[in-house]
């Protein structure tokens, strides 16, 4: 099964969430109050999100009034391009700092994937030909420094570790110093994800920043916070909080197979303006994917009688 096609077939139960109803919604009606009522209820049920929600509805409002649409059919290609015009264009992949290591730090709460995606993400680019050295950063949960270290066999790539309940900033400090002695192109950090004091979590992560940022003067490049796409309007409120404590450059959304809420993508992109740089579509290594924003559109709309496009 091509990428595509595991990405289609991720996004089934959203897409009977979203596009189908929008479809049935929209065929052979007038534009009414009703309709915008009946649109606005699916739209919210999709986990798009209030102001995303918001956004679309007055588009296809205003849109009506200045072309003085009549049928409900005609608000298709609106929508359409508004929630094109969300998404954006694909993002900007990693660049690697050259003298390396480059640095990424992931963020995001406990129970999302987040040390399952930096596992995934080190057996990929060791597999390309990279060293890479792993953080254990989490040093609030055994269980997290135990399964990086799993990843680490499997990927075949060093895992530097304290014991539970050691300082996560002196860890940083340990695996910053090995991947240079190593001479590392890449270190992938992984960091506590407790939400329970926000002070903390926020002087925590300030503490990592500045470690890094003294080791090496311009670290860390990349910044991911790793969202679950089952929790849908929840996952937007973890991404707005981790964006007021952490300088995040990108959203990883995993486990978006299986869950009718893969509409947070967008209300994502609207909400945060944070880009989605990669999508998990199930438990194998493979499927980590980098996100593709026409990919995303054609697999959310295949299908749909309304929409245009090569893979529909």
């Amino acid at each position: 099964m091509g990428i595509f096609d595991r990405l289609k077939a991720s996004l089934t139960k959203t897409r009977q969430a979203f596009t189908e109803r929008v479809e049935t919604i929209l065929h052979r009606r007038r534009i009414d109050e009703e309709l915008f009522d009946e649109l606005e209820e699916t739209l919210l049920a999709a986990d798009i999100g209030f102001e995303t929600t918001q956004f679309l509805l007055n588009r296809m409002q205003k849109e009506a009034r200045r072309k003085k649409l009549e049928t409900a059919d005609q608000l298709v290609p609106v929508l359409q391009e508004a929630i094109l015009e969300i998404l954006g264009e694909d993002p900007e992949p990693l660049t690697f700092a050259i003298p390396g290591p480059t640095v990424v730090l992931f963020v995001g709460v406990n129970g999302v994937g987040k040390t399952t995606t930096i596992g995934k993400l080190a057996k990929k680019w060791s597999d390309e030909g990279k060293k890479v050295v792993l953080a254990a950063g989490d040093t609030f949960r055994a269980a997290a420094i135990e399964q990086l270290v799993i990843w680490g066999e499997r990927a075949s790539v060093d895992v530097i570790r304290q014991t539970t309940g050691s300082d996560p900033a002196a860890v940083i400090f340990d695996a910053i110093n090995a991947a240079k002695a190593r001479k590392a192109d890449i270190l992938l950090c992984d960091t506590a994800g407790r939400l329970q004091n926000k002070a903390n979590l926020m002087e925590e992560l300030e503490k990592v920043y500045r470690i890094i940022a003294r080791e090496l003067p311009g670290a860390p490049h990349e910044v991911l916070l790793v969202l679950d796409a089952t929790t849908g309007q929840n996952a937007i409120t973890q991404a707005k909080l981790f964006s007021d404590v952490a300088k995040v450059t990108g959203i990883v959304l995993t486990k978006l197979d299986g869950t009718a809420k893969g509409g947070v993508v967008i209300g994502i992109k609207q909400a945060l303006r944070i880009p989605v740089k990669w999508i998990g579509l199930g438990e194998s290594i493979d499927d980590l994917q980098p996100f593709s924003a026409a990919g995303y559109a054609q697999a959310l709309f295949s299908g749909a009688t309304w929409i245009v496009g090569d893979n529909a």
